[in-house]
């Protein structure tokens, strides 16, 4: 089984992923997207968002980071991926999945479902550019409206010369709503060979084995799950107990070191609170921490609060 954590943009940065690789369990990490529009981007863009290219494209804790691209100009595509693959990145991820209004205005993400040439355009273009040994990936949803073109979509990647295919299984209509429909994985993977990945709706060890079931592949990417629970990639692949709170309430602490202490400190009491919407999921004790902290506005006072 190979786990792999999800990019999810202003939630799980270069801080997020070192953390949570450190509590183990992950096997790749993949950035947040750097957005390309008709440009050859400057290295700092992609340090920015992937400082780990400085440490030859791995988190502290030896987990291989991918870069993932966004846009829908296959030539710039392949100009941005070529940059990634020289600055470090372990092969170059491609995102068709992301159903932000913003994004799909601007022909980005999740809109591009609606049609599978310009996916096989961009996949092809990436691939030609990027050396063989690298892997050139993407992440797509079910569709944009609805199913339809789940099995073409899928097939136009594949078709491309794509290493792997994670599907996040919900259209961009579902949004995040439950249910994910685990099965829809399993049809594409009968009409396809390339290498799935199941991402959706994987808040527990027997929902990452109930997915595995009805998708039929033995790999999964986790997003919300793993913020609601970090040890989830660990009670799933070693049958660990999930963290109790206090040893969440731990890992929060250490958390605020790497974020006041890493030149983001003004942004941190927006993180620390974000992180905890998603921590209430899984721990009834994070709802009355959240409603004591969420009055503070300073790194020291949620400090405080943490570890009382």
């Amino acid at each position: 089984m190979k786990i792999v954590l999800a990019p999810m943009e202003g939630v799980v940065d270069h801080l997020m992923r070192d953390m949570l690789t450190e509590v183990g369990g992950f096997d790749l990490c993949v950035t947040e997207f750097v957005r390309v529009v008709a440009a050859k981007l400057p290295h700092r863009v992609f340090y920015r968002l992937c400082p780990e290219l400085h440490n030859g494209g791995y988190t502290s804790n030896g987990v291989k980071v991918k870069v993932q691209l966004l846009g829908q100009d296959p030539d710039w595509l392949a100009v941005n991926a070529e940059t990634a693959i020289e600055l470090g990145s372990h092969g170059v991820d491609l995102n068709f999945g992301c159903p932000a209004k913003t994004v799909n205005k601007s022909k980005g993400g999740a809109v591009l479902l609606q049609y599978p040439e310009t996916l096989y355009k961009i996949v092809k273009a990436v691939r030609e550019a990027v050396p063989s040994h690298h892997e050139v990936t993407a992440k797509v949803r079910l569709g944009y409206e609805d199913t339809s073109l789940a099995i073409e979509n899928a097939q136009a990647i594949e078709s491309a010369g794509a290493s792997s295919l994670v599907v996040h299984a919900r259209t961009k209509r579902d949004g995040y709503k439950p249910p994910a429909y685990w099965d829809w994985i399993a049809k594409i993977k009968h009409h396809t060979n390339i290498p799935l990945i199941a991402n959706g709706e994987i808040w527990t060890a027997q929902d990452a084995f109930n997915c595995i079931e009805q998708s039929e592949t033995p790999d999964i990417m986790l997003g919300r799950g793993a913020l609601s629970l970090p040890n989830l990639a660990n009670t799933i692949k070693h049958g660990h107990q999930p963290f109790t709170w206090d040893e969440m309430r731990e890992l929060l602490i250490k958390y605020s070191g790497y974020e006041i202490y890493s030149g983001k400190g003004l942004y941190y009491p927006n993180r620390i609170k974000q992180w905890f919407l998603y921590l209430k999921r899984q721990y009834p004790e994070a709802h009355d921490m959240f409603m004591d902290l969420r009055k503070f506005k300073t790194a020291d006072e949620i400090v405080k609060v943490l570890e009382r």
